[in-house]
């Protein structure tokens, strides 16, 4: 049997990548806009890290993290999400000391063993940004901001921004006694996962995917009627920020972010269609509980392949860089060595061009300029050689120029021009 590609996993083939490198340089700019500097961390981290920080009874740790041991005998998890590898390099590397907020962003492949459907892969890319250091409600309107920003850039229209407020541990300990009492009644119908998050965290099963699940939490009460007035006045500091700001939002009482580090903040971004492109939130309590000190933070994770399939459906073409500015061809060796010479002269200079490496005849290397969409072309024999003259063409109109072979800032200014 052929060795094929993980299922759940995918190739990004050289024809595709400029679209990606098109969203990253994109999200590039919009961060060094918002001040936010570059963090990069390991693909795994120890396996306690993901259940101290995303929780123990969240469908991630539970069903879909890829955990191993490693030779040492430790328990090693390739992270499923960016934020908790962010904040424990936070943390470790002392960032707390430096001047607050302390806002990162990254780039980062993500891996969770889960059932394959449309935007969702078991390893995908995630864009994240982090903030620490700041509890205002104008940190999570900026953060947000950031991610209207994306879609505003690559012109995807008709995006929903749904916000809500989880409150803080007080808010939930409160919310979670009014849920259990509303599932109780209830409990022998949940699936086997919701009745181990019945005492545990109640809060869980709203997030169930299970159908019968999904049915019997459609009348329950909402948490926003049960957070304190602290928690409320932040909420509402944050829709005042996001009108100052011009930003429509929808408040949707029933967002509840998939992993427990949540506090107050929290939102979604959806599509025309209603897939989820973008969530975040507040997490107040997660850096002190990973080991680190009291400080507060707001982030979000960006799925760049849902993204990519966003812009696809809307039909927003990324443009493409063009391949080759020039392409040298030869007719033997000797000018083989000449356009090698050549090539490597402009490279130096930054001109993209190539030369050939198959021994093809002319009329291949021309087809092969062709194919590669190379601006210009010189082919190189012995007059040429000897003459120390060629002709440049230009691809697109055939059009040529005569140009001397040691003067390559002739070349250089025809090619650019």
């Amino acid at each position: 049997m052929d060795i094929q590609a993980p299922k759940g996993t995918k190739d990004i083939l050289p024809e595709n990548i400029y679209k990606w490198q098109y969203v990253e340089n994109l999200f590039r700019k919009l961060c060094s806009v918002y001040g936010c500097r570059e963090i990069r961390t390991p693909m795994f981290e120890h396996t306690e890290l993901f259940k101290r920080g995303v929780g123990e009874t969240t469908d991630v740790v539970q069903k879909e993290m890829y955990t191993f041991e490693d030779k040492g005998g430790r328990s090693i998890t390739l992270k499923p999400e960016g934020t908790a590898p962010a904040v424990r390099a936070f943390i470790e590397n002392g960032l707390f000391n430096e001047v607050q907020p302390t806002k990162l962003y990254y780039f980062t492949p993500c891996f969770r063993y889960e059932k394959m459907q449309k935007g969702r892969f078991r390893e995908h890319h995630q864009f994240g940004v982090e903030v620490c250091g700041s509890v205002e409600a104008s940190i999570d309107a900026e953060v947000i901001s950031l991610v209207m920003r994306v879609y505003k850039e690559l012109g995807i229209e008709g995006v929903q921004l749904r916000i809500n407020s989880m409150g803080c541990p007080s808010c939930r300990k409160k919310y979670n006694g009014a849920l259990k009492e509303f599932l109780g009644n209830k409990y022998e119908e949940l699936c086997e996962t919701c009745k181990s998050r019945f005492e545990k965290n109640p809060l869980r099963i709203l997030d169930c995917k299970v159908n019968s699940c999904k049915g019997i939490v459609s009348g329950a009460p909402i948490i926003s009627d049960y957070i304190c007035e602290e928690c409320s006045t932040h909420f509402e500091s944050l829709k005042n920020y996001l009108g100052v700001m011009d930003i429509h939002f929808d408040v949707d009482p029933l967002i509840v972010r998939g992993l427990d580090y949540y506090t107050k903040t929290v939102f979604e971004v959806l599509d025309k269609n209603g897939l989820a492109l973008c969530g975040g939130g507040r997490y107040d309590n997660l850096i002190k509980q990973i080991g680190g000190p009291d400080v507060p933070a707001m982030g979000f994770g960006m799925g760049i392949e849902r993204l990519l399939m966003a812009l696809e459906e809307n039909n927003i073409e990324i443009p493409s860089e063009k391949y080759m500015e020039l392409y040298v061809g030869s007719m033997n060796e000797a000018s083989k060595c000449e356009a090698i010479k050549i090539v490597n002269s402009l490279r130096e200079k930054g001109i993209k061009c190539e030369c050939d490496h198959m021994d093809k005849s002319v009329k291949a290397q021309m087809k092969y300029a062709n194919k590669i969409e190379a601006y210009y072309t010189i082919i190189l024999g012995e007059d040429e050689i000897k003459t120390r003259i060629a002709k440049i063409k230009r691809m697109s109109d055939r059009q040529q120029f005569e140009i001397k072979l040691d003067n390559l800032q002739e070349i250089i200014n025809i090619v650019k021009a």
